[in-house]
């Protein structure tokens, strides 16, 4: 399954490439909206949230309302998530706040993770695993933890519903996404699996689809490489 990624910075619908280098940058809104209503899951980022710069919380709203989106960025508690399922979304994306640094130490932040699941439901959850270089990467993607998506998907596969596994590497750049590393992680939950980055073409989609996993895009269709 294809879900179209809207990446919100600045009051705008952006594209960058890993996280970092503005490419791309829309303000028509309802054309986007469009165009993705025909999808049963579109992804929805308030990257502002993210990169702790301020937020976009008006823009999710409007958009939640009238797309079935999964929403994340700089949601670090459970009140803020329920927010964003009051004011319309289907499921919310945790990252950062699931991750910490303490002492020398990375860890998976287990007992938030469970009063999560249990406040919001594991149906509602997404667990978001951001690597950089093979380790999960937190705030923004600009500090890194020691722990491995394995060891991520491990501790936290009890409570959640859906893993969001995004390959910093490859956003942004159509270079392609790493199918054996979707193929290796598949293999660690029964949960559903979602990937991102580097993203370019139909036949990855598929190439996915068929071991179980989907597949979210941006670049590619923002850029007309992807018919939607």
């Amino acid at each position: 399954m294809l879900i179209p990624s809207i990446d919100l910075m600045g009051g705008r619908i952006v594209q960058l490439v890993q996280g970092e280098k503005l490419k791309l940058a829309f303000d028509d809104f309802e054309y986007w909206i469009g165009r993705f209503s025909s999808y049963p899951t579109v992804q929805l980022i308030d990257l502002d949230a993210a990169m702790r710069q301020g937020n976009n919380s008006a823009l999710i709203e409007k958009i939640s309302r009238r797309l079935p989106c999964q929403v994340g960025g700089g949601i670090a508690t459970i009140e803020r998530a329920q927010q964003i399922l009051e004011a319309g979304a289907q499921r919310v994306i945790f990252g950062s706040a699931l991750f910490g640094n303490a002492n020398g130490a990375s860890e998976v932040n287990i007992m938030f993770a469970e009063e999560i699941g249990a406040e919001i439901g594991t149906s509602r959850f997404v667990a978001s695993i951001d690597t950089k270089q093979g380790q999960v990467a937190i705030k923004g993607w600009k500090e890194q933890t020691r722990l491995t998506p394995e060891e991520a998907i491990a501790a936290l596969n009890p409570y959640c519903g859906t893993f969001l596994y995004t390959h910093i590497d490859t956003e942004g750049t159509m270079q392609g996404f790493p199918i054996e590393d979707a193929r290796r992680l598949r293999e660690l939950t029964n949960r559903q699996l979602i990937v991102a980055g580097g993203i370019r073409e139909q036949a990855e989609i598929d190439a996915l689809h068929h071991i179980g996993v989907d597949a979210v895009a941006g670049m590619a269709i923002y850029t007309g490489a992807l018919a939607t």
